[in-house]
């Protein structure tokens, strides 16, 4: 039975003022559908509603696509931006991926502050999701699938067609007399998802018709079951945490193996670093945690790493070292930008009475500390002063002629700590985050 234009009302909530929305148009039927909806919204209007489309360059009538959506915008008095992009088809993520990470950046750039950004997903591509997923081998997040709402770039990405089967969207267009661009790749059955929607999924239909629904509401179960899952990894990621960026080994062997896979997992997630690769739990698990306390491994993947100090992990995007032949005199009137990143100041005072030079670690440095006589070496002061290895690897030392002054800004010499204290001065040095 043909869907009537009422079965599509849960577009015409009332949305939050503050909010407007930006429709990704790619002049699909989906889309088309979409934007024609939120067109006869007077509450989408009145809070700005417009669209994008992004010009991939892939396919030869690009150019008359991007035109169409134009006419369409023009038509329905709604604001659209034309984004061309770039797509990477070396980066290893395949056509499909690598297009819709280039798709996806543009909607990010285009969005400001709280920006809905709504996208035309509907029932049937949550199914194809969701059994990509299962193929993949994914768990309850994975399966999970797709969000009707989650936070995306300044603001919120909302999929308000996730409940309606594609076939109503169509019978709604073909009532209202819609025009929408027919991509001819989506007949090409040689990408994954083309492949389920034009040969797997019609077969379990002629067998289950309700299919499509069905894998929906199994992603919808996945939701639920994949939140549960998500507060307990968030409360037991507090419990072991000392910062955001570290946590206590001692916490995490206390877990059992299942829920410490989670956490770390979770924890690399909300650190906005890249996801584990596959091996990445077991070898945290044999390398790290089960390494000696006195030992300093690391588990580096895509820019990122996680490393252990005695009971702690730390995680982080690689930081660079200074460099071994860094050396440069400095005056303090200005803040020492250094090669890494990292810089220095002097607080409270215009500058040395005389220049000092700021230089990497070099090993088998000594230091005479304050209210000493004698002075230690500095690898046993940091150790003692209980500072991470992956602090001590970007150290920049102070020193005046073969004189150690400080190492940082927490190790100062009886010289330099005298000199400060006269002045009211400090230094400061700051890691790049």
């Amino acid at each position: 039975m043909p869907a009537r234009t009422q079965d599509l009302a849960p577009l015409k909530f009332t949305l939050p003022a503050p909010h407007s929305l930006l429709v990704g148009f790619s002049g699909g039927l989906d889309s088309t559908v979409l934007l024609h909806l939120l067109a006869s919204d007077a509450t989408a209007r009145r809070q700005g509603l417009r669209a994008i489309h992004v010009h991939h360059g892939l396919h030869p009538e690009a150019d008359q696509w991007a035109a169409h959506c134009q006419r369409m915008c023009d038509a329905l008095s709604v604001p659209l931006t034309l984004t061309r992009v770039q797509v990477d088809c070396r980066s290893g993520l395949g056509l499909e991926a690598a297009a819709r990470a280039a798709r996806h950046a543009a909607f990010a750039a285009a969005m400001t502050t709280d920006d809905i950004l709504v996208l035309a997903h509907h029932q049937d591509d949550q199914a194809e999701t969701f059994l990509l997923r299962a193929l993949r081998g994914s768990g309850a997040e994975g399966l999970a699938a797709m969000r009707d709402w989650r936070a995306f770039a300044h603001g919120w990405l909302w999929r308000p067609l996730l409940d309606f089967p594609r076939r109503q969207l169509q019978a709604l267009a073909q009532r209202e007399g819609l025009h929408w661009i027919d991509d001819p790749s989506n007949a090409n059955s040689g990408f994954a998802r083309n492949f389920l929607r034009n040969q797997v999924l019609p077969m379990l239909h002629e067998r289950w018709p309700h299919a499509t629904a069905a894998f929906a509401r199994s992603a919808a179960l996945c939701t639920d079951a994949a939140q549960l899952l998500h507060a307990e990894d968030s409360k037991a990621l507090t419990e072991v945490a000392v910062d955001t960026r570290t946590l206590r080994v001692a916490g995490l062997l206390q877990l059992t193996p299942s829920r410490r896979a989670r956490v770390l997992r979770h924890w690399i997630a909300t650190l906005q670093l890249p996801p584990l690769p596959g091996n990445g739990v077991a070898r945290i698990e044999s390398d790290l945690l089960s390494a000696r306390r006195d030992a300093n491994p690391r588990f580096e993947w895509n820019d990122a790493c996680v490393q252990r100090w005695r009971d702690l992990l730390h995680a982080d995007h690689i930081q660079p070292s200074l460099a071994l032949d860094f050396s440069q005199a400095w005056d303090g009137r200005q803040a020492l930008e250094l090669p890494n990143g990292d810089s220095l100041r002097l607080i409270g005072v215009d500058g040395f009475d005389t220049p000092v030079r700021v230089h990497a670690r070099q090993g088998g440095e000594r230091i005479v500390l304050p209210k000493r006589i004698h002075s230690h070496a500095l690898k046993h002061v940091l150790q003692a002063a209980g500072m991470p290895s992956w602090q001590r690897q970007r150290l920049p030392l102070l020193s005046a002629g073969s004189t150690l002054l400080a190492a940082g800004d927490s190790v100062v010499s009886a010289q330099l700590h005298a000199w400060l204290r006269l002045y009211g001065a400090q230094l400061q040095w700051t890691q790049l985050a």
